[in-house]
């Protein structure tokens, strides 16, 4: 497994609206598996590979690079920095946390910490009180001096590192959803790695603003029109301590997730048909998975212009939407290989 691709993709900052840095590096890595790379208007990263024959098949995979994070909206006098959440966050994995600042000249960490009296002073009942996002500051060390090196705009990441624990589990800020990046990555990788050919014209749209509401993938694919749209993401794995299985999602190690309905969009049958089919043919795990809520890019592939037939691949992970998002190797693998079966099939 290409661990430091996947390592790079998470630790490399960009939150909705700002995903450049990460589209630079998967640019970079993209320019031998592709026929054509472009980025469009709004900044989605586009690259194709050719089909055969007149009119042949389109099949996109969509594979979002923002990470949930922040936008400064204010910077006091005394360099304190007030900011606005661009994603959706729950306020009780925010206390204490180390960032990082990120602003056209220059990156600055800090500390987030939430509005009001520390422990030793404050009375009981301020200590049950759960703050808002915007009930939280951020906190340079820099003083005054801070208002003359940040913006209001520039925008602000958790800033912890990418670790392996034990000999399967990965964790990180940013799984979500750089896993995705690096799948649409390295099924092609695999394709050419084992000389597979493909007939049908393969579109992996690496797509910003997923975070704020399935944005980026909307433009590509009124732009491309695909027949066939697959949704690359995470999903919920809360097989832990706390949560009645009914509503697990998925289990960690048990395979790569066919995501067949949440929030968003209800996936088509038949594809999930052949997903189960190919996972079977070639011993690839899979596990079937609903979620109650949220959405993913695969709604905007279904739905733009005349629409597509749309499923997503994704990748348990637990902890979403904090630091500590888990995953394990052999679900991403398993995301990777079933990728490369459906497109190899087509």
């Amino acid at each position: 497994m290409n661990i430091d691709l996947l390592k790079r993709l998470c630790e490399t900052p960009g939150v909705p609206g700002h995903e450049h840095r990460v589209r630079d590096l998967i640019a970079a890595e993209a320019k031998d598996l592709f026929d054509t790379i472009e980025t469009d208007v709004m900044g989605n990263l586009v690259c194709t590979r050719k089909g055969q024959g007149e009119n042949p098949e389109r099949i996109m995979l969509a594979c979002h690079m923002d990470e949930i994070g922040f936008l400064v909206s204010h910077v006091s006098d005394k360099g304190f920095i007030n900011v606005s959440p661009v994603g959706g966050f729950d306020p009780r994995n925010l206390f204490s946390r180390r960032v990082l600042v990120c602003t056209p000249n220059g990156d600055y960490k800090g500390v987030m910490m939430a509005e009001g009296k520390p422990i030793h002073i404050s009375a009981p009942e301020d200590r049950k009180k759960v703050p808002e996002p915007t009930d939280f500051f951020i906190d340079l060390g820099l003083g005054a001096e801070t208002k003359s090196k940040v913006r209001i705009g520039d925008f602000v990441v958790m800033d912890e590192p990418f670790l392996e624990l034990g000999t399967e589990r990965i964790v990180s800020k940013a799984i979500d959803n750089r896993i995705a990046c690096w799948l649409g990555l390295e099924a092609v990788r695999k394709l050419v790695e084992d000389k597979a050919s493909h007939r049908c014209e393969l579109t992996v749209a690496f797509t910003v603003q997923e975070e704020v509401g399935l944005r980026g993938a909307k433009t590509v694919a009124y732009a491309k029109r695909p027949h066939i749209g697959i949704g690359v993401d995470t999903t919920l794995a809360c097989d832990t301590p706390g949560v009645p299985e009914k509503d697990r999602t998925t289990e960690l190690g048990k395979g790569a997730g066919l995501h067949l309905k949440d929030g968003s969009f209800i996936a088509d049958m038949a594809l999930a048909d052949e997903f189960d089919g190919l996972a079977a043919e070639h011993s690839i795990p899979l596990q079937r998975t609903i979620l109650g809520g949220g959405g993913m890019d695969s709604a905007s592939l279904q739905q733009a212009a005349s629409g597509a037939r749309a499923i997503g691949i994704v990748v348990g992970t637990r902890y979403i939407h904090t630091v500590g998002e888990m995953i394990d190797r052999s679900d991403a693998l398993a995301a990777r290989d079933i990728l490369a079966a459906f497109i190899a099939a087509h």
